[in-house]
């Protein structure tokens, strides 16, 4: 099993920055794409964006384009999510999600194998 911890998570005002971590043990997670997911209260969960085992592909929701990095550190097990210039309704509890098919990732699926519990991110002033 792949157990995935996520971190980072808290208070910000708008405009702010945060950045998320996922830590991967059991299986390694470099054998895995990840994905972070978020899930707003009241709303569906969404994708936010997904990272390739080997770091060379990503992908993000539009929302968050150009405001939020996905990237990886294979030598530790750990996927990172930099999220700038935070606005209100990026509020939501942020999950990382591993897969081993990275399409299925980028096209942000919601089956995908392995889940943390969520870090929960509120943006307001």
């Amino acid at each position: 099993q792949l157990q995935l911890v996520e971190s980072g998570g808290g208070l910000v005002q708008p405009g702010g920055s945060l950045r998320l971590s996922c830590a991967g043990s059991g299986y390694d997670l470099n054998y895995y794409s990840v994905g972070w997911y978020r899930q707003a209260p009241g709303k569906e969960r969404e994708g936010v964006s997904c990272i390739s085992m080997s770091g060379s592909r990503t992908n993000y929701a539009a929302s968050v384009k150009g405001r939020f990095t996905i990237s990886r550190d294979n030598a530790t097990s750990t996927v990172y999510l930099q999220m700038n210039s935070l606005k209100p309704e990026d509020t939501a509890v942020y999950y990382c999600a591993a897969d081993t098919n990275y399409q299925y990732c980028s096209d942000f699926g919601r089956g995908m194998d392995y889940w943390g519990r969520g870090t929960p991110v509120t943006v307001s002033s």
